[in-house]
């Protein structure tokens, strides 16, 4: 029925599309403006609506350059409920800084991490602190005139139409691509077949001729906020339960189906904010399930949003992700990124 109501919508997706179009047009011809900067910054975004794997990607980028370079990240603050610039503590809290940003924070509490509607007034606010800037989220924030663009395009999404919104989930068509350095598929399948590479590729050549690479997610071990991990059990005597706030929890729902008698999936919408009623669902949803032989797992992102007091009288355990490459392709990406940061 969505997805039916959502087709009834293809005339205004034709309109977005033109819309999108004339904006890009008129950004590359000069009529509107463009900020360009000193210092190297680096953009990493995608051409759909959430799902790609821009956190793991920004903590890839900025774990390869933290040696090299005093790096700030620079976001939105996606699903904040505040405005304007922010410098991102350790001790703060999704609904002031975002999911995402804090949950970077925390992983690279030496790091900058800041969050800004307005990137240009941001990185004007912060260039004399750092040597480079790295945004996510910003490949459509054209007033921003970046040295180096990361477009991420998920696997999932290049096996079907690609349709703007509201029919489809893309901002811009794939002819969008041709503003990136570098074209990352992400949440690629294990294993790869060749064949399936070269088709995605020579689709992909139509629109740009940047490098194009291929990663997967790669699932870290459950644990708890403390850092200890899950304990390891012989048979499947668990159930868990599962809260996501994600726009894609499938593949994590797959990943964790073989480990468990039984998975109990609640889900919210992305960047979703746990209200009191959430949290008492939550709570009375695992009560109900009859064994102790039970915990309840979520994703790094949905663990920045969940209050303390909740995680603290809970077994609650979060899955970490990690961004790796295929067809030992890393290095060459590596020493490409480096050249980007380059002063």
């Amino acid at each position: 029925m969505v997805r039916f109501f959502r087709w009834l919508l293809f005339p205004f997706s034709i309109l977005y599309a033109l819309v999108v179009r004339f904006r890009n047009w008129a950004y590359d011809s000069g009529l509107f403006k463009s900020t360009s900067f000193n210092l190297p910054v680096v953009v990493i975004g995608n051409l759909s609506v959430g799902g790609t794997g821009k956190s793991p990607m920004t903590e890839y980028v900025l774990q390869l350059m933290k040696p090299y370079l005093k790096v700030a990240v620079l976001s939105r603050g996606y699903g904040r409920k505040t405005v304007g610039f922010r410098y991102v503590e350790t001790d703060d809290t999704a609904k002031l800084v975002g999911d995402e940003p804090l949950q970077i924070k925390r992983k690279f509490p030496d790091s900058m991490v800041t969050v800004c509607e307005d990137r240009v007034w941001a990185i004007h606010n912060i260039q004399d602190e750092v040597d480079a800037v790295l945004l996510d989220d910003a490949y459509q924030h054209r007033k921003l005139k970046p040295r180096f663009s990361i477009l991420l395009l998920d696997y999932e999404s290049m096996q079907h139409p690609i349709l703007p919104l509201p029919t489809g989930n893309f901002r811009e068509p794939l002819r969008g691509s041709k503003r990136a350095d570098v074209v990352v598929i992400t949440k690629c399948p294990d294993e790869l077949p060749v064949s399936i590479k070269s088709t995605l590729s020579e689709r992909l050549r139509k629109y740009t001729s940047a490098p194009i690479f291929y990663t997967k997610i790669h699932y870290q071990q459950l644990q708890r906020v403390d850092g200890s991990l899950l304990e390891n059990k012989t048979g499947m005597d668990r159930i868990a339960l599962v809260v996501t706030g994600i726009a894609k929890p499938q593949p994590l729902l797959d990943y964790l189906q073989p480990q468990f008698k039984e998975i109990i999936h609640l889900a919210y919408r992305d960047h979703h904010s746990f209200s009191p009623t959430d949290l008492q669902k939550i709570s009375q949803t695992f009560a109900d399930i009859d064994t102790s032989e039970k915990i309840i797992i979520t994703t790094e992102k949905d663990m920045q949003r969940l209050p303390p007091s909740f995680v603290e009288k809970h077994p609650l355990y979060f899955l970490p992700i990690e961004q790796v490459f295929l067809y030992d392709q890393a290095p060459a990406f590596d020493r490409i990124v480096k050249r980007a940061f380059a002063c």
